[in-house]
């Protein structure tokens, strides 16, 4: 019997299997909201509440300072925010305008920021103005951005809202236009809308790739609206819920999970800036949080940091982008009474495609121990082939290579025709995940095909870490791994062959002013001579169980 065939993963839904595709955009998604519910809440940002129709207006007037610059359909708008209400503005008034946005991590320095803005190719640029006076203000200027907007933390709110706002401060950046005194000078015009349809460029979302350079996938307004449509059936999200914004903006988690669910399934949006435990507890007991998706280090981060009484908190919790040890979720569950569901998903499938149901407990793989990533979610088509010939299906138990497709597939690499062809086999997407399905259809993932680097959620290669180390006058040889970490999932290690004296210490404070934080090793060992391949390759395999010759 033909397992991939029967779907066995069908006994576990509660929601249709197919669901409809998209016929229109996020972009029409906002009008209907405004003009059905306009008084309903739809951002949250500490005590500060914007309604359906406020965030229409303020989107509809960005849309209108980008028409007056001349950016209109096709242009790329990047984004260097937190979780700001400026994002939802500046990425529902770039779509207005039929522009695509370009989130971009804050955590990001002067050369991985000019990286991405050069290949983008942005035209604008919106960012908190502590980010362009610390780092982005070169990268801007050599990648020839035209047009740059600032903002602050603190609009809509003061210093007293939170605990997090304490040390902000505002700062005058003579060089861009402030981007919300910029919103109130500007008329909406309805002259300035462009209609963009579910084949239209959205985004372009960086994610490492098998070179070492970050490669820009690119989402269609279908593709998000599809598994936006995915989060409000799959979390029975309704009338009654209200999405707290764990994960960051920028990453695709938060542009799908949370901006994108929160707005097709028109319930509030609760945004408080970064994340931070004790802000998360009280944004959702104060304004009602019921469902977040997150990685499985926030989750740590809420154990770890939870406050005397705990008591019920997100009746919905969900969790991606790193591996699950399966006594976390009992772990939770017995200090919050809410049990993380396990998701998988990537930058290139606009974020799940596979998750546990509402409702449901994910089984443990005997074999490896792995606690199942769920199952297919509706409309996707999962198989698992030979690694090294992805057009032989494995049966049920054999590890291969996880396969996709579905209405959530990315359209390719930005500018990368060559990467966009070796992602894809007779038109299935290869993750580079090992998997493995058991024969009641749930999926486990079990290795990794590639070097990855999976740090709480974020994607680090190790070339890219290795390229900055041997900007170092004394470093020789570097080789980056991963390593376990109870906290982060992984951990970036670097070994070190140098020409003269060199501590640690040196070294990571070399990293911490060339990379963003979860890219800085967090161990350091020194090392006459990487252990090298007859060709001369690093021997990364080697070095996970490496120790050092007596």
């Amino acid at each position: 019997m033909n397992l991939y065939a029967s779907r066995p993963w069908l006994q576990h839904y509660r929601t249709p299997y197919q669901l409809p595709l998209p016929q229109s955009t996020l972009a029409d998604t906002l009008d209907q909201q405004a003009a059905q519910r306009p008084q309903a809440p739809a951002l949250q940002y500490f005590d500060r509440t914007f309604s359906f129709a406020e965030l229409d207006d303020l989107a509809s007037r960005f849309a209108a300072c980008l028409a007056h610059r001349g950016i209109g359909p096709g242009d790329r708008v990047a984004l260097s925010l937190q979780n700001n209400p400026q994002f939802a503005i500046a990425q529902y008034g770039a779509w207005k305008r039929g522009a695509a946005i370009v989130p971009l991590s804050p955590m990001y320095k002067e050369e991985e920021l000019l990286f991405q803005l050069q290949d983008s190719g942005a035209k604008a640029w919106v960012g908190l103005d502590s980010l362009f006076v610390a780092h982005a203000r070169p990268a801007l200027a050599k990648a020839g951005v035209e047009h740059i907007f600032t903002t602050n933390e603190l609009e809509w709110v003061t210093a007293a809202a939170s605990p997090l706002l304490a040390q902000s401060e505002r700062l005058a950046v003579l060089e861009a236009a402030d981007l919300v005194g910029e919103l109130r000078r500007r008329e909406p015009d309805v002259r300035d809308r462009e209609q963009v349809g579910p084949r239209d460029l959205a985004h372009i979302v960086y994610t490492s790739g098998t070179t070492g350079k970050p490669k820009g996938a690119m989402g269609l307004h279908g593709q998000i609206a599809f598994n936006s449509t995915f989060y409000r059936t799959w979390m029975e999200l309704g009338p009654e819920d209200a999405i707290l914004a764990i994960a960051p903006l920028f990453h695709i988690t938060g542009l799908v999970g949370h901006l994108g669910a929160a707005l097709l399934s028109g319930v509030p949006l609760l945004l408080f800036h970064r994340f931070h435990p004790g802000e998360a507890v009280r944004m959702a007991r104060q304004y009602g949080g019921t469902f977040s998706i997150a990685s499985i280090t926030a989750y740590l981060s809420l154990l770890n940091n939870a406050p005397a009484e705990p008591g019920p908190f997100l009746a919905k919790c969900f969790t991606g982008g790193a591996a699950v040890a399966p006594a976390l979720p009992e772990r939770f569950e017995a200090t919050y009474g809410s049990y993380i569901h396990n998701t998988y998903g990537l930058t290139e499938v606009n974020s799940p495609s596979h998750s546990v149901p509402l409702g449901l407990r994910a089984p443990v793989d005997p074999a490896s121990g792995a606690l199942a990533i769920g199952v297919p979610i509706p409309n996707c088509e999962a198989q698992i082939v030979d690694v090294a010939d992805p057009g032989r299906l494995l049966s049920v138990g054999e590890p291969g290579e996880l396969v996709l497709k579905g209405p959530f597939v990315f359209e390719g690499y930005w500018n990368r025709a060559e990467a966009t062809a070796a992602a894809f086999h007779e038109g299935w997407f290869l993750t580079g995940d090992v998997c493995v399905m058991d024969a009641d259809g749930w999926f486990y993932i079990v290795d990794r095909k590639k070097d990855m680097i999976n740090a709480s959620g974020f994607k680090v290669w190790p070339r890219e870490v290795e390229d900055v180390l041997y900007q170092h006058p004394a470093v020789k040889e570097a080789a980056v791994i991963g390593i376990p970490d109870d906290y982060r999932g992984e951990s970036v290690k670097a070994f070190l062959a140098v020409r003269s004296d060199l501590t640690a210490e040196g070294i990571l404070a070399f990293c911490r002013e060339r990379l963003a934080t979860y890219k800085v090793p967090r161990e350091v060992e020194f090392v006459e001579e990487i252990p090298k391949t007859a060709t001369g390759k690093f021997l990364r395999r080697a070095l996970r169980t490496w120790k050092q010759p007596s």
